[in-house]
């Protein structure tokens, strides 16, 4: 069987990580990687081929940054050339990017089997470019991997056939629990920082919604250098981020009080959130990884995806039109609030259940 797999950034690093270290040990399955370009730089993309031992794309089509609708129609036109020289069995994407949805449409409209890896998630804002993308990919596949029974709800609310969705728990604990051991070897992020464990908040901040909203942006850094007047705040900074804050010297200013770091790979991530006392983010992957390490997370968005976090009390959604909300909420996980400890994302064995679906129904 011929597996063509699309990815594009660093979450689907991580995700295909996993997936594609079971599909290497299969003797049946010839995979394929394709990496769009969508992150190209060496902190966003090279060095988690490198530490988490992906196979080197099998074409990189380097498309780098774009508007929605051009990053998406070059991602399309190369991925569809592509499909139609190697006529693989199956196509496999992760996640809600444009380098997902591009995959999806050039298969489908080649008759090409799509599979979705985290199908289901809805935050029901379609403002959100990745809400879309969620929504078109889903509808548009044949094998559809849900991480969580509230991801197969969201499916079967919007008419899609059980027989295509398959609730197989989440790559990205197997991620966690792979690689947690390997980052405790490997990393020293901690002592490369200057920070001791439990002493600090770790922050993101890259969605659009954030990035590209002045009035969020500022409360955001308002809130978070209100926060380091207390505690450390250790902010590894996405290069759109980066960009604004350099052209505005208010933003500056407010982000001068916080740590401020580079891009760091998958096994630096793991252990600033692991060893972190609270993590702020607008990041869907990282508030997953935040209840891995059993850390309280706040989250800087309306919604979320991850609903459960929050009924189970490990993440709260603080918003970012008020920078007082969002102080209270670090300051109330600071004192020491948790969620329930109730599994929510499977055993661990995600990836083995989709290589096993994807032998099944695609050979």
């Amino acid at each position: 069987m011929k597996l063509l797999t699309v990815i594009g950034a660093r979450p689907q690093f991580v995700k295909a990580a996993v997936v594609s270290r079971m599909i290497k040990d299969s003797t049946d399955i010839q995979e394929l990687l394709i990496h769009t370009g969508q992150h190209y730089d060496q902190g966003m993309s090279d060095i988690f081929f490198q530490e988490l031992n992906i196979p080197a794309p099998t074409v990189n089509l380097g498309i780098g940054s774009a508007g929605h609708g051009a990053q998406t129609g070059r991602m399309l036109e190369k991925i569809e050339s592509i499909l139609l020289a190697e006529r693989p069995d199956g196509v496999l994407v992760y996640g809600d990017t444009n380098s997902t949805l591009a995959g999806a449409l050039a298969a489908v409209k080649l008759q090409i089997p799509v599979a979705h890896v985290e199908a289901g998630l809805r935050s029901f804002n379609r403002r959100m470019p990745e809400e879309i993308n969620r929504i078109l990919t889903d509808h548009a596949s044949d094998l559809l991997f849900a991480p969580t029974e509230t991801a197969v709800k969201n499916l079967t609310a919007e008419g899609i056939a059980d027989k295509k969705v398959h609730m197989t728990g989440d790559v990205m604990y197997d991620a966690a629990l792979y690689f947690g051991r390997k980052a405790e070897k490997e990393s020293s992020i901690l002592k490369d920082v200057g920070i001791r464990e439990k002493a600090y908040v770790l922050a993101t901040v890259h969605r659009a919604e954030n990035t590209d909203d002045p009035v969020r942006l500022e409360t955001i850094f308002r809130a978070l250098a209100q926060i380091a007047q207390r505690i450390p705040v250790v902010l590894p900074i996405h290069p759109r981020t980066r960009a604004i804050l350099l052209r505005d010297p208010l933003l500056n200013s407010l982000a001068s009080k916080l740590k401020l770091i580079d891009p760091v790979g998958y096994l630096d991530m793991v252990m600033l959130e692991r060893n972190a006392v609270v993590i702020a983010t607008d990041s869907g992957g990282v508030q997953k990884e935040a209840y891995f390490q059993r850390v309280p997370c706040v989250t800087l968005r309306d919604e979320t995806e991850w609903t459960e976090l929050v009924t189970t009390g490990w993440n709260t959604l603080a918003g970012a039109i008020s920078t007082e909300r969002i102080v209270t909420a670090v300051e109330n996980a600071l004192h020491g609030t948790v969620g329930e400890d109730v599994p929510l994302y499977g055993n661990g064995a995600a990836a083995e259940r989709i290589v096993h679906i994807l032998r099944e129904h695609l050979s």
